[in-house]
This record gives C-alpha cells, sequence and structure tokens, in this order.
C-alpha cells in the first residue's frame, strides 16, 4: 500500500513582505490614483459648461440674484423652456438648419472623398505640392477674405439664397473642406491596391473604382466627415449672416441672438416697466440648451460608431 500523504501547510505568499515587490504595488496604486484624478478633472473642466447650462436654465429671476444659490436652484422653472422655445420659434428655425445643413454635407462628404480619393491613390505630377497648398489653405481665417466674398454674392445677388452655402459644399471648398480631404486621403492610403487592380481588369474606370470599390470601403472616414461636417455646419453663424439678410432664413445658432432681448418678454418686467434691458440669463441658458440638444440625441445614437470609425480613418497617426 502506498503511504498516506502528509498533510500539507498552506503557504505563505512571502510577496507581501518583500520590500521590492512592496514598493512595485504602491507605485502601481499611486499611478492608477493619480490617473483616475487627473481624468476626473479633465472631465469635469469639459462637463463644466454642460453642468452650468442645465442648472442654470432651471433658475428663476430670484435665484439669479439670490446670492447663496450658486448650483442648485431652489425648484425647477420650467417655463424658462417653454419661454425659449417661443422665442426661438423652435420648429420653423429648425426647419431653416435642416434645409441648409443637409445638402451642405452631403456636398462635402462627396466631394471631399474624390478629392481625397486622387490624392491617395491617383499618380500626376506635382500631386504632393498640391496637397501641401490645398492644406495650407486650411489655416487661412475665413474672416480674411470676407470682402472679396461679399463683393461677389453682391454681384451674383446670392444674398437672401442658400448658393453661397450649398454650392461651395460641392465644389470642395466648405468649410473645413481640408480637414476632410486629409481623413479621406489618409484613410484610401491604407487600402490595398489589388483592390483597383482587380476594377481595372474587369473593366472599370477610375470614377466606377472610387464610386463602386473605394467609397463603400470608406464607411469609418465617410461617418467620420459626416458628423464633423453637420457639427461645424451647424454652428456656423459667420457665413449665414453675412448671406441672409431676412430672418426667415434664419438658423437656431442665429436665432439664440435674440437671447439679448429676452427679458422684454419677461411677464415682471413688462408688468413693473423695471428692468426691461436685464438679461435673463435662465432663459438664455434654456435657449442655448434647445439648440445643441438635436446634436446631443444624434450623438448618443452615433457615438459608439463614431468612436471606432475615428480609429480606423487613421487620423490620429
Amino acid at each position: 500500500m502506498s503511504p498516506m500523504p502528509r498533510n500539507r501547510m498552506p503557504s505563505f505568499d512571502r510577496s507581501w513582505t518583500d520590500p521590492q515587490v512592496m514598493q512595485r504595488r504602491s507605485l502601481r496604486l499611486m499611478q492608477t490614483v493619480l490617473t483616475y484624478v487627473v481624468l476626473g478633472n479633465l472631465a469635469f473642466v469639459f462637463l463644466f459648461p454642460i453642468i452650468y447650462m442645465l442648472l442654470t436654465s432651471f433658475k428663476t429671476r430670484q435665484d439669479l440674484n439670490d446670492v447663496t444659490i450658486i448650483w442648485l436652484p431652489r425648484t425647477l422653472h420650467w417655463d424658462n423652456y417653454a419661454i425659449a422655445f417661443e422665442l426661438l420659434d423652435y420648429f420653423e428655425v429648425l426647419k431653416n438648419s435642416l434645409v441648409l445643413i443637409v445638402p451642405t454635407t452631403i456636398g462635402q462628404v462627396l466631394t471631399c472623398s474624390l478629392v481625397g480619393y486622387g490624392f491617395a491613390r491617383v499618380r500626376f505630377p506635382g500631386r504632393e505640392v498640391l496637397f501641401l497648398l490645398v492644406m495650407f489653405s486650411f489655416i487661412i481665417p475665413p474672416q480674411t477674405i470676407i470682402v472679396p466674398h461679399f463683393i461677389m454674392y453682391r454681384e451674383l445677388d446670392w444674398f437672401d439664397t442658400y448658393y453661397p452655402l450649398v454650392l461651395p459644399a460641392f465644389l470642395g471648398v466648405g468649410p473645413n473642406a481640408p480637414l476632410f480631404i486629409l481623413v479621406f486621403r489618409q484613410f484610401f492610403r491604407t487600402l490595398p491596391w489589388e483592390l483597383e487592380d482587380a476594377g481595372m481588369i474587369d473593366g472599370a474606370g477610375l470614377l466606377r473604382v472610387y464610386w463602386q470599390i473605394m467609397l463603400p470601403l470608406a464607411r469609418p472616414a465617410v461617418l467620420v466627415v459626416l458628423l464633423f461636417a453637420l457639427v461645424w455646419q451647424w454652428n456656423d453663424v459667420y457665413t449665414p449672416g453675412l448671406v441672409f439678410r431676412s430672418e426667415e432664413f434664419w438658423t437656431l445658432p442665429m436665432q439664440l441672438f435674440r437671447v439679448k432681448s429676452l427679458s422684454q418678454i419677461d411677464p415682471m418686467a413688462l408688468a413693473s416697466r423695471e428692468g426691461a434691458t436685464v438679461y435673463n440669463e435662465a432663459i438664455g441658458m434654456a435657449a442655448t440648451f434647445l439648440e445643441v440638444l438635436p446634436l446631443l440625441i444624434m450623438y448618443l445614437f452615433v457615438q459608439r460608431y463614431f468612436v471606432e470609425s475615428i480609429d480606423r480613418t487613421g487620423l490620429v497617426e
């Protein structure tokens, strides 16, 4: 018979008594804590404007004048949103924004993808020099050429029309077009050349290869450019403010300028005829939140795809 095994005593982890091991673990713990502290502070810096906007939008005029109230209002004053909604003429102005943003965004995606494909996959003399010139145009502030633009729009009788905003998007010179061209160029450079060779062998031309083979594969870059173009077009007040003279064409960001006269519809100010020019910050914050609300809703649905697309476009290289 085999001898009975001896009962083994539980082993003691001597690493906990090793000074070097304890020092390394302490350093890792301190690095983890420091990382979370830094990330938490950075997150607060970015979230602070949104938190301040939301909390202020629910305050009454008494809360705004009370020095003891800094963050939380005494009650949630929903009437601020009703007043801001009426002042902005929300649905009508939202329709104006969509009528302007949808075609310009589509135009920038199509044009910038075609130009980026040409810089990435087509060899022609002076390609690199021309690409550097395109990137150089990105650093030129649009305000420096406001006078030639104004003269051109006046000569073409384009005021109170969508032509100055839509046509440049389809010609590759819309807002931030050089950046979008760079995104597509970086992505197309990562695709294998065998895809184009196979299309050429099957008899496809250059444009057909771009439209039927390369562009469908560039969905990550398309999504990134689509969201960037939509947000920048949404927030743009420079060119629409130059072109639109009539208020019937105004977009939501342009309508925010009405916030300066919010106190004119304040019942207390109208009843007392005093303080008619006092700025109501609560209604202003409510109007601002209503302006950014469509973008926030859109981002909630596409954030996962957006982050994945950023990783695949080559923009972070």
